[in-house]
């Protein structure tokens, strides 16, 4: 399956959460661990290289099955808490965690998405009971049409989920401002634990 990665990097935390890092289109597993420590201190990182997410919904939906799958086991493998696991996607890192949180509710406590997009609408909608979510579009975003990152956004908080939506000044790519805000964001999600 496209989605069962080959390759992964891992990193033990100390505070019982862990970043699932998501990289994005023509990315590896490296791309988000300089910045990990700045915007999460203390959580665990599990950083899969990924395959380009299939075109149709059909072809998402087997991608994301077959990533639950490997993530279940990544779970047993490395004894993580399955209700502190929350997903850091960029592009196509975030279309495969949208997917997860539509298709496969419960897996993840919360995620990061990044100019993601649509990619999939389950018939029938799922019921996420405010589960945490920030979307972040680019207002100069050429690599798909204006407002996706939006009406995703609009999508997971019709079904339930806690959404804060944000647009950022630039293209596809990220600035040190989306960094800042993950940050703050994760801050509000994980409280430093006292001692």
């Amino acid at each position: 399956m496209a989605h069962s990665p080959q390759h992964h990097l891992f990193t033990k935390g100390t505070t019982g959460a862990t970043l699932l890092l998501l990289h994005g289109e023509g990315g590896d597993e490296k791309d988000f661990l300089p910045i990990i420590a700045a915007i999460a201190p203390g959580a665990g990182a599990l950083s899969p290289r990924l395959s380009p997410l299939g075109e149709s919904p059909e072809e998402v939906a087997e991608d994301a099955a077959a990533f639950a799958h490997w993530l279940g086991h990544a779970i047993e493998e490395y004894n993580l808490d399955a209700a502190r696991i929350f997903a850091l996607g960029h592009g196509d890192g975030a279309n495969l965690a949208s997917a997860l949180i539509l298709l496969h509710p419960g897996l993840l406590a919360g995620a990061i998405l990044l100019r993601p997009r649509r990619v999939v609408e389950p018939n029938p909608l799922p019921k996420l009971a405010s589960l945490p979510v920030l979307v972040a579009g680019g207002e100069g975003d050429e690599t798909m049409p204006a407002g996706e990152s939006e009406q995703l956004a609009r999508l997971l908080s019709h079904v339930g989920a806690d959404v804060d939506y944000a647009l950022a000044e630039t293209g596809h790519d990220l600035s040190p401002s989306d960094f800042v805000m993950c940050k703050r964001w994760i801050e509000e999600m994980l409280p430093a634990k006292a001692g």
